[in-house]
């Protein structure tokens, strides 16, 4: 079963993580230092907390597809690319205290959407250096990418 995923930054995590379990009906699946994750079964969705700054109001950190597995991934990216967008692929990424694979793309909006399937837990929210995920903003690592690729490694993902 495949359903979306929508990743918040938030400022308080201890209310969001209460607001979200009253309005879904559902504890959550994973809580981690900075970090929560709900697996809300209707509407099939997968809601991600991160912690944010301060006093920072919610912001939307990225949207995803989580699918069952790596082959979903593969496929996704190859259609993804064939028809035109630009996509940055990882393999065994380990963020958000899960090991993934995934392929990222940003829409007109700028707004960064990954298909990624977890494929085992991790014990770290913060990526691997060579990875597009956890990043506020842009990737480590694109120094040397056109632009179009700096803005599809830009997420935020998790």
């Amino acid at each position: 079963m495949s359903r979306v995923q929508l990743a918040l930054r938030v400022a308080d995590l201890p209310a969001s993580i209460a607001f979200y379990t009253k309005l879904f009906g559902t504890e959550p699946a994973k809580i981690r230092d900075g970090y929560a994750n709900f697996a809300v079964a209707e509407p099939p969705l997968k809601l991600v907390l991160i912690e944010g700054q301060g006093d920072e109001p919610t912001r939307l950190d990225h949207l995803g597809v989580e699918v069952e597995d790596s082959a979903q991934v593969t496929d996704a990216a190859k259609r993804l690319a064939e028809s035109g967008m630009v996509t940055l692929e990882e393999t065994d990424t380990a963020c958000c205290y899960a090991l993934q694979d995934k392929v990222w793309v940003t829409g007109p909006g700028n707004e960064p959407w990954e298909v990624y399937v977890v494929k085992a837990d991790a014990d770290t929210l913060a990526k691997a250096d060579d990875s597009a995920c956890c990043t506020p903003g842009t990737a480590t690592g694109t120094e040397d990418m056109s632009e179009d690729d700096k803005v599809a490694a830009g997420s935020g993902c998790c």
